[in-house]
């Protein structure tokens, strides 16, 4: 007996969540190539602090990302995404018209808040409108909303930036926020199964924000404060102990807040790990990259986000590609050739110099992007199809809450990795240099080298990444949908779930 759930796709429903979730993801990239301008134009002296807008987007997102499993079981998706949409429009109001960087930073929250429930929301809707053996199709289209809208941000962001004022970046999206509200009150519908006896668990939600947010707090803090401070310190291990709580939670809980037992699929618990370490790798060389042709390079914003256009669009058309090829060959072939042209590509970005040629950046970070188009959503896919309906939300929510936490956190780890490493080359630079016959030119050059050494490392960093996401593939096993196991026991799983 195999349970029925959606007979026919509900397009509408799917194509205004998609609107919805392409503006939210585009949001989240668009700041990237801005930082250093909203730096100037704010006098932000620390890029630890101003990278709170692209870190703090991701933490506040992977924070109540654990929450939509409750949320996608307990209310209707329509009433969940005409809210979430509303709170983003909100945020994203004000951050256009803030005032000063503590504004800009608060409407960022905001617009994190709100869109915190639309990828896993979206991701849940495809999978019970299709069926398991169609879904990596799906997942494709659905890859190329995930992955083609943050891709596009920093080229549309760096036009912007060149010719307009980086405040436009969130005019631009006000419209198209307040757009994909009155579509989602006009035509959204219900199509999933509501459980109005669920109940949240407040305490494992408070656990959870202490947890991640307090392990990606003082990993952020410690780039500019130092790893021995005491506030870094305090917070590193608060987190950490909260989430030892929240894990230990949630696996003695009948009704926990995230079902962890979902790690006992053994091809959903290799994806996830795979997901995270990619994460890592990924988000990280969105924020090394523009912070190398910019403040290294002195490349202009525009054509920053011009080198950053050929990898969007590679990633876009790929993305259904590799659905449809997911469904003829599986995950474990796409992701070992993606990953290891991921890890060439990224060996490669680690050996940039003063003098690498435009084209040279160019072609090394599309074929990064290509790269990595090949391994996210066929590897989430197959993870996702081994668990029975009744834990897909939870499997979303931890797949989303994995790569938000660890991507921010990786982030954030890089970076620090690089102002430590500038910081000593550049000491290593002056020494035997008397700083009375330093003039601004050569300091100028001291500290593009030191920079470029920085940025180096935090690559060659990244490559460690690729390669064990890249050992962790060959493990990877086909999930056979036709022989999963509809027997009974699970039928009855899931009608007592729903």
């Amino acid at each position: 007996m195999k349970p029925e759930f959606q007979k026919k796709p509900p397009y509408i429903m799917l194509a205004v969540l998609f609107a919805g979730a392409f503006i939210a993801f585009l949001n989240n990239s668009l700041l990237n190539v801005a930082l250093p301008s909203i730096m100037i134009d704010l006098e932000i002296a620390d890029y630890s602090t101003v990278q709170w807008l692209a870190t703090g987007f991701m933490l506040v997102t992977g924070v109540l990302v654990p929450a939509s499993a409750y949320l996608i079981t307990r209310f209707s998706n329509r009433n969940l995404f005409i809210t979430s949409m509303a709170i983003f429009t909100v945020g994203t109001a004000i951050a256009a018209f803030s005032p000063n960087f503590s504004w800009l930073l608060t409407g960022r929250m905001i617009q994190a808040a709100g869109a915190s429930t639309l990828g896993p929301l979206l991701m849940n809707v495809m999978l019970v409108s299709f069926p398991r053996e169609k879904r990596g199709a799906a997942m494709g289209i659905f890859g190329l909303v995930m992955i083609s809208a943050p891709a596009i941000g920093p080229t549309l962001s760096g036009y912007i930036v060149e010719y307009y004022d980086w405040r436009v970046l969130f005019e631009m999206i006000l419209p198209l926020a307040i757009l994909g509200l009155g579509l989602a009150i006009w035509k959204a519908e219900n199509v999933m199964v509501q459980n109005k006896d669920q109940s949240l668990d407040y305490v494992s939600l408070v656990l959870s924000t202490l947890g991640f947010g307090g392990i990606l707090y003082g990993v952020s803090s410690a780039s500019s404060d130092g790893w021995d401070d005491t506030i870094v310190l305090t917070t590193l291990i608060v987190g950490g102990i909260s989430l030892v709580a929240f894990v230990i939670r949630q696996l003695n809980m009948e009704k926990p807040l995230l079902d962890l037992r979902a790690y006992k699929h053994p091809m959903f618990a290799l994806a996830s790990v795979i997901a995270i370490v990619n994460a890592v790798a990924m988000f990280s060389g969105m924020i090394l990259t523009p912070a190398y042709v910019q403040s290294v390079r002195g490349i202009s914003p525009l054509h920053s986000g011009l080198m950053l256009l050929p990898g969007a669009l590679i990633m876009g058309i790929m993305s259904p590609i590799t659905g449809k090829l997911f469904d003829r060959f599986g995950p474990k072939l796409l992701a070992i050739i993606g990953l290891s042209i991921t890890a060439v590509s990224t060996y490669m970005l680690a050996h940039v110099q003063l003098d690498s040629t435009y084209t040279y950046i160019v072609l090394t970070y599309t074929l990064r992007m290509f790269g990595m188009s090949m391994v996210m959503m066929p590897i989430m896919t197959n993870g996702l199809n081994q668990l029975p309906t009744h834990l897909n939300p939870h499997g979303t929510a931890i797949n989303n809450t994995a790569q938000q936490v660890s991507g921010a956190i990786g982030t954030a780890v890089l970076v620090t990795i690089m102002n430590s490493v500038t910081k000593t080359e550049a000491e290593s630079l002056m020494t035997g240099i008397d700083p009375a016959t330093l003039t601004e030119g050569t300091m100028g050059a001291i500290t593009q080298q030191a920079l470029l050494a920085g940025i180096q490392y935090s690559f060659f960093v990244a490559l460690g990444m690729n390669l064990l996401a890249l050992l962790l593939a060959f493990f990877v096993k086909r999930v056979d949908v036709k022989k999963l196991d509809f027997n009974e026991e699970t039928v009855e799983e899931l009608k007592e779930a729903n």
